[in-house]
């Protein structure tokens, strides 16, 4: 492995980090191209970066339908690079320039050496002696004999456009034969590896020493250690260190059975928190002569902490982030501890590669057993012991007894010269406290009753009386609820720092807080905690969760503006955007869709499915989701407060709404839950593509207009900037019924036209106009209600089956059929309905 100085660490996490992302975006290679053929050295030989065999072959796939022709790969489809139509004297393409560049791309023989490498590694000598027939007639010679492999081959100016009607009818013409002493060496020198390799003068093994690719019949019998593919069958035991902070506690879970350390019985080893670690690795990478900082002051992840470091003669194994003292009130509920810490289990049984075993240190604190919160922790702490814990296997035993087992990490980059003052790193401390005094268990506190969160004050009464009217009720009232209101209008009016009885107004509102989480007033903490302004920790890491998914996040109330978030931003950015955006109806929605970001954060990372269809995740709109599912859930009583509701409840319940729609529910919630959720069929955006093909004059819904023109020009129909396109039309839609009927009405059309190859739309298409004509038919073959105001009301039609007789998509239809025959029918050569 070298000496330290040419070992290349890297952030575990973030490694993680890429694969996913990697693993979302194929079988594309970005959110511009379809498929790339760079993505062959990316997936196979040298970076081998891919461990899912169907995704591989899938991936593989489409490159070969896509881009493979006589003479190599393009690169990539309306690729322009030494076209003969190309305008070499301009640096960038004008807007809808590359269709000129469709079905004349260059085709690069590079590429089909990287087959031939490929079938050697995989052992698939059909596909090696494929590629080679197909390489040997495409090689140029100088002189001398010796092979030329061409950069690319291209069609001549005079063929083109006989290409473009016929594409793979013209010859193609090699851009450098070496005869002019001029090669291209990335194909040269590639050429030669796919030689040896083939004519077995040297092995894969010599190309891969450190087993970057190993064949499946090996994996259960090497170290991975720098390998991508895991195991054929991941059945992982994690090992789990539970540690007390204090003495007493240890004694008192004893007696429960739950034998625990505390950081004085692990010594010489220190147990640290993971912003320690965080610490050492700000000088990971750091090269003043190159300018480069060291990592960013980012968390990290339960991958990095489950493995043992060596820092400056230390021995440290560190605790999640999970169990870091927070000031956010998600903390104070024991559940989500209890989730959280099942959730980073299953992720590290998910995600780990290392040869040794993972090392998970659970950090019991006195807090943990307070209460209502003691139970649930002993329960999971007996599941420790049975050795299974949310369907993980688990290992309890002492630190020094694991950490044989463990992968160890040397920090050699910290090494610190005589001039240099090293880092002080502070180690977790036993609580110093009596051995024998009891812990402090407090009674259990039940959830708080709906009525108890109520105010007993009504806000627009006090907001024009005076401030000392307002310090005399907040004096007098006992009421926490009707304290935070009255506050909150001492906050906006004064200020933080104005005084009151109980200090400044900030201090007062923070005591309400801190009372409120204690009894469990989930509304009035979220009120308290807006009006703070809290941010809850691993919110920006929780986003980039969601972005390397592929997916886009949206912050902002329902029915307001929103903020598209598409890379990856700062904390205080976030924050910004959060307070700016979301607590312009209800202060609590800007605590709560924190909660939501965090959550998401969790569940896409191990539950990506659950996502499957929604390209944006709408935070306002899954919140409205939820409230509907309440309303759906209470009948005809009274829905439930979501904002009354505990952390761990209101996971649950986005859990719940994710889920894919269960039979028995009628259509209209239906449509209303997956309309909030942004969820569409399968090859939605595929199908708008095809449409749009058609529509010459575009489409245009709630004001929002899709072109035909550049659109088709610029883009190409799988790419997932011409998803987000589509998203951007449907942005405007205010109604989330509404806009799963535009998504409905759009499937309609697109069948109807695929069936139907002579018909095309002559006008712009209004779907509003479309859906409307639909529903007038609606209203003529059911009772119209009487009564003006309901005339435009379609619930009825929302909540009515789509297939079948009378069903919606016959309305559609109708409709569609209709727009569509007002237009010119193509003729064609093979109509039947054509006699001479």
């Amino acid at each position: 492995q070298g000496c330290s100085w040419s070992v290349i660490f890297a952030d575990f996490d973030a490694h993680n980090r890429n694969r996913q992302t990697l693993c979302s975006l194929l079988p594309r290679e970005s959110r511009s191209h379809n498929t790339d053929a760079a993505l062959l050295p990316c997936l196979s030989y040298p970076a081998f970066a891919l461990d899912d065999e169907a995704l591989f072959s899938q991936t593989l796939d489409k490159i070969i339908r896509k881009l493979k022709g006589k003479y190599g790969f393009k690169r990539f489809l309306r690729d322009g690079y030494r076209t003969a139509l190309e305008d070499k004297t301009r640096r960038y393409y004008k807007p809808a320039e590359i269709k000129l560049f469709d079905g004349i791309e260059c085709e690069f023989p590079l590429f089909f050496i990287f087959m031939i490498i490929d079938g050697v590694f995989r052992g698939n000598p059909a596909q090696v002696k494929e590629y080679q027939d197909l390489l040997d007639p495409l090689l140029q010679h100088t002189s001398e004999g010796c092979p030329v492999v061409p950069k690319y081959y291209y069609v001549p100016a005079d063929f083109v456009e006989l290409e473009k009607k016929n594409p793979g009818s013209q010859k193609r013409f090699p851009s450098n034969n070496g005869r002019d002493g001029r090669f291209f060496l990335w194909g040269q020198a590639v050429y030669i590896i796919a030689k040896l390799l083939a004519d077995k003068l040297v092995s894969p093994k010599d190309l891969d020493p450190i087993g970057r690719y190993v064949p499946p019949q090996d994996q259960r019998n090497v170290s991975m250690r720098f390998s991508n593919q895991g195991p054929l069958e991941n059945d992982l035991v994690v090992h789990v260190a539970l540690i007390a902070e204090s003495q007493r506690l240890q004694v008192f879970l004893n007696t429960y059975g739950i034998q625990t350390q505390t950081p004085q019985q692990v010594e010489p080893i220190q147990i640290w928190a993971q912003k320690e670690l965080v610490k050492a690795y700000f000088h990971l990478g750091v090269n003043d002569k190159l300018g480069l900082s060291g990592r960013p002051d980012r968390p990290m992840g339960c991958l990095g902490t489950s493995k043992i470091y060596r820092i400056l003669g230390k021995t440290v194994v560190c605790y999640s982030i999970i169990f870091d003292l927070s000031d956010f009130y998600m903390s104070q509920d024991v559940m989500m501890l209890i989730d959280d810490i099942k959730n980073a289990l299953q992720f590290i049984k998910q995600y780990w590669k290392m040869h040794g075993r993972p090392l998970f240190v659970v950090l019991i604190r006195e807090d943990n057993i307070r209460g209502s919160r003691f139970s649930p922790i002993l329960d999971m702490l007996a599941a420790f012991r049975k050795g299974i814990v949310g369907g993980v296997k688990v290992h309890v035993d002492r630190v020094q007894t694991l950490i044989s087992g463990a992968v160890v990490e040397q920090l050699d980059f910290l090494r610190i010269t005589e001039t240099e003052e090293a880092p002080v790193f502070k180690s977790l401390e036993e609580l110093d406290l009596p051995k024998h005094s009891k812990v402090k268990r407090q009674s259990s506190t039940p959830n708080a009753s709906e009525l108890e969160q109520q105010p007993d004050v009504n806000i627009n009464d006090w907001k024009n009386k005076s401030t000392y009217e307002i310090l005399q009720k907040l004096n007098d009232c006992n009421c926490l609820a009707s304290q935070a209101l009255l506050s909150s209008v001492l906050l906006k009016r004064e200020g933080p720092n104005f005084i009151t009885k109980e200090g400044t107004v900030a201090e007062h509102i923070e005591r309400i807080y801190r009372r409120a989480g204690s009894k469990k007033l989930w509304s009035v903490v979220r009120f308290a905690a807006s009006l703070l302004g809290k941010l809850v920790d691993s919110l920006a890491p929780s986003i980039t969760n969601v972005l390397v998914q592929g997916k886009q996040v949206t912050l902002g109330a329902f029915g307001q503006e929103e903020v598209v978030i598409s890379n990856p931003l700062s904390p205080g950015v976030i924050k910004n955007i959060i307070y700016e955006k979301c607590h312009l109806q209800d202060e609590r929605e800007a605590v709560i869709q924190q909660e939501l970001v965090i959550h998401i954060g969790w569940i896409i990372s191990n539950s990506p499915e659950l996502f499957r269809g929604m390209l944006k995740i709408r935070i306002g709109w899954i919140i409205h989701a939820m409230k509907y599912e309440l309303k759906i859930r209470a009948g005809d009583m009274p829905a439930k407060d979501l904002y009354q509701m505990s952390p761990s409840e209101v996971k649950q319940l986005l859990l719940d709404v994710l889920q894919p729609q269960q039979q028995g529910r009628c259509w209209l919630n239906r449509r209303q839950i997956d309309g909030c959720l942004n969820r569409t069929p399968a090859g939605f955006y595929d199908r708008v593509w095809q449409i749009l093909e058609r529509t010459p004059n575009g489409l245009i819904v709630a004001g929002k207009f899709l072109p035909q023109q550049p659109t088709l020009s610029d883009m190409t129909m799988y790419e997932m900037n011409f998803s987000l396109l589509v998203e951007d039309m449907l942005q405007n839609i205010d109604q989330p019924e509404y806009r799963q009927m535009v998504v409905e009405l759009l499937m309609v059309i697109s069948v109807i036209l695929e069936r139907n190859p002579e018909l095309e739309f002559q006008d712009k298409v209004d779907l509003d106009k479309v859906l409307q004509e639909a529903f007038n038919d609606f209203k003529k073959d059911h009772s119209s209600p009487k009564g003006s105001e309901k005339q435009h009301d379609l619930t009825a039609f929302y909540n009515t089956h789509p297939i079948g007789k009378k069903g919606t998509c016959s309305y559609l239809s109708k409709a569609v059929v209709t727009l569509l025959l007002e237009g010119e029918v193509k003729a064609s050569n093979d109509d039947p309905c054509t006699i001479s």
